[in-house]
C-alpha cells in the first residue's frame, strides 16, 4: 500500500478500535491520533498474527487485514488505557 492508503486505512482502523474499546469513560481522540493508533495497531496486529500462525500477514484493503489491524489497535488502546489509568490519581477519574 502507498502512504495515502496507509493513512486512510490507519484512520479507519483507529476510529473502529476506539469504538470497540469505548466504555463509559470513552476518551475522544483526534484524527492524527486515530491514524497513528491505526498504523501502529496494524503493525502490532501483524506481529500478533505472525506469532499465532507463523505466517507473515500482508496488509491490503480486505476484511482479513482489517480484522487483524483492528485486533492490534484494540490491544494497543487497551494497554495505553491501562497505563494511563494507573498513572492518574483517583480523584482525576471522576
Amino acid at each position: 500500500m502507498g502512504f495515502v492508503a496507509w493513512v486512510i486505512f490507519g484512520a479507519i482502523v483507529g476510529w473502529a478500535a476506539n469504538l470497540v474499546v469505548g466504555g463509559r469513560s470513552r476518551q475522544r481522540q483526534g484524527c492524527l491520533i486515530s491514524v497513528l493508533v491505526g498504523i501502529v495497531g496494524a503493525a502490532l496486529g501483524g506481529l500478533i498474527y505472525r506469532l499465532a500462525t507463523g505466517q507473515a500477514k500482508t496488509f491490503d484493503f480486505d476484511f482479513p487485514s482489517f480484522g487483524v489491524a483492528i485486533l492490534g489497535a484494540v490491544v494497543l488502546l487497551a494497554i495505553l488505557r491501562l497505563i494511563s489509568g494507573r498513572t492518574r490519581r483517583p480523584s482525576d477519574r471522576w
